[in-house]
């Protein structure tokens, strides 16, 4: 069981929450505002799903770099996968991405079904091929004979699942409305998780060398990628800044609302130690602290717009 435990890579669940709660508490300070009705049901069913995608995410990655042989070229042993180590045969990884595929695919359900049912049919739909892109998404970064994470395409698909449609998509679940302002938040979590998968890229950069991994961090070398790790790391706070600012609170009295704002000191404090890193294999230690940071980000703007009114 702790092979499973270790595979799932725990580590990795609070960024995958992160847009969740952004886009859920943003959602229930505007009903609130409203007069509008928060389900807790929709939540609580939204988390559920999002940590089985990160999960089906997780085994897929250990099971496609793992009959690719891009594990066992990996220059960092700390990060030695499931499959590649033999914990856990291929098999028992193939299996266990289709189990967690159908679990959320059923958990996708039932949370549509309470989103959405009987009154928006045909935003159930929708969204039901919102949920099997997500699947898919999750399973084809290292899985099939062209997995985007292989052709350099991992950023831009961490931007529009863990970033837009996470955001957009949790707030409109329970307002049942788009709202352009919040590509802004939708934006600053996915950059987030774009730093963090890039972090993890310019980690095995010669090992992705070796195995024929074209991540982008690869493709535009390690000196580009820190460049653009750090601005990757600078622009969330400021677009969280400008949608408070676009909602009247940089006029208003609310200044506790800005409570996000206090984050300024450890991300200034976090760009410079990784730009202080040499060495590649050095940066793993980064990836929990950005995953951190992103979760503490949507927390922080949770409880200046719901808990201090």
């Amino acid at each position: 069981m702790s092979d499973w435990i270790k595979a799932a890579r725990l580590r990795t669940l609070p960024l995958s929450l992160s847009g969740i709660i952004m886009g859920a508490f943003i959602a229930k300070w505007r009903l609130y505002g409203e007069g509008g009705i928060w389900d807790w049901k929709i939540f609580a069913l939204a988390l559920l799903v999002t940590l089985l995608y990160q999960v089906l995410s997780n085994y897929a990655n250990d099971y496609g770099d793992g009959v690719k042989g891009t594990d066992a070229k990996r220059i960092n042993e700390a990060e030695s996968r499931a499959v590649a180590s033999g914990k856990i045969t291929a098999k028992q990884m193939k299996n266990a991405v289709i189990i967690f595929s159908v679990l959320s695919f059923i958990a996708t359900l039932a949370l549509l079904y309470v989103a959405f049912i009987p009154d928006y049919m045909n935003v159930f739909y929708i969204f039901i091929g919102l949920g099997v892109a997500c699947i898919l998404a999750a399973i084809g970064y290292t899985v099939g004979k062209k997995p985007y994470g292989y052709m350099g395409l991992g950023d831009l698909f961490v931007f529009i699942f863990f970033g837009l449609v996470s955001v957009c998509g949790s707030y409109f679940l329970f307002t049942k409305t788009f709202s352009w302002d919040m590509l802004l938040p939708g934006t600053a979590v996915g950059m987030m998780s774009m730093a963090v998968l890039n972090l993890n890229n310019m980690r095995d950069i010669e090992s992705d060398r070796l195995s024929g991994k074209n991540s982008f961090a690869l493709r535009i070398g390690f000196k580009n990628a820190m460049i653009y790790e750090m601005i990757l790391l600078q622009l969330p706070l400021i677009l969280i800044l400008i949608f408070l600012g676009l909602n009247g609170f940089i006029q208003s009295q609310n200044y506790y609302v800005f409570i996000v704002m206090i984050l300024l000191i450890p991300f200034s404090k976090l760009r410079r130690n990784i730009m202080s890193v040499k060495e590649p294999k050095d940066l793993d230690p980064f990836l929990k602290q950005v995953g951190i940071l992103t979760f503490t980000m949507a927390v922080l703007t949770a409880i200046g717009l719901n808990f201090f009114k």
